[in-house]
């Protein structure tokens, strides 16, 4: 005997994780198919993706160029942690009778333009660090005492009941969803993007200390990020990381 034909309601439900799991999939991997070739080509010739990285100033072009840079990073870091609250979002849309794959969508967007607000304050700040000397044309922190002090901001911050208080809500989405869900997806989204930012923001800022580019360190940090917000023990992942972080700034600070 064949398998039993699916009912509409199941074949509905297939297409839905298609175009939503295809569609974060996608999205991610367009992110890391740029990341990854242009972070190797800044440590190359930069003759390609990073070649407008050799530009000698800085101006309304190379800031935009920035910008989209720290953008796609953000997004290609940041989203595979809030898949699981995208999916579970869409089995409740389903059942709430709602369009899932529009809804997520929405959702998605309200949580990227979060981040990509953060990657233009990331712009601004580093081009302030360039303009004092701080940053290395490789974009990496010139200065030990500025590299151990982001260290040591984000270890502290790792401890801060700020911290635990989005962290929690990015390691349950359960409640986030019940509790938000007469805001609509856009708005949830930006609600859900902004814990996000308030769990990660500090741990971003590592990227001046270790390379803007470091493909090492984007890498790093962005399963740091899975295993603090998915992990069994996330939450004392994230407090053992802190400890460590403070240690590795006080030494460099006082070396």
């Amino acid at each position: 005997m064949g398998a039993p034909e699916a009912t509409p309601l199941e074949s509905l439900i297939r297409r839905d994780r298609l175009w939503i799991g295809g569609g974060l999939v996608a999205a991610v991997a367009l992110c890391w198919a740029w990341l990854v070739p242009a972070a190797i080509d800044m440590n190359g010739d930069m003759r390609g993706l990073a070649a407008w990285m050799m530009s000698p100033v800085i101006d309304a072009r190379y800031l935009t160029l920035l910008f989209l840079m720290w953008a796609v990073m953000m997004a290609g870091m940041m989203l595979p942690s809030a898949a699981p609250t995208l999916l579970l979002y869409a089995r409740v849309a389903r059942s709430s009778g709602g369009s899932p794959v529009a809804n997520v969508y929405a959702f998605a967007a309200g949580y990227i333009v979060v981040w990509s607000a953060f990657s233009l304050v990331a712009t601004l700040a580093q081009w302030a660090l360039h303009d004092y000397g701080l940053l290395t044309p490789m974009m990496q922190s010139a200065s030990r005492a500025l590299s151990g002090a982001l260290l040591m901001v984000a270890g502290v911050y790792q401890w801060s009941s700020l911290k635990e208080r989005c962290l929690a809500s990015c390691r349950g989405p359960a409640m986030f969803i019940t509790q938000h869900w007469s805001e609509g997806p856009l708005r949830m989204g930006l609600r859900h993007g902004l814990f996000c930012l308030g769990c990660c923001w500090a741990l971003m800022l590592l990227l001046f200390a270790g390379g803007v580019m470091s493909l090492a360190c984007i890498a790093a940090i962005t399963i740091f990020v899975l295993l603090e917000k998915l992990a069994p023990l996330g939450a004392q992942t994230a407090r053992a990381a802190g400890a460590l972080l403070i240690g590795c700034g006080v030494w460099l600070a006082l070396t």
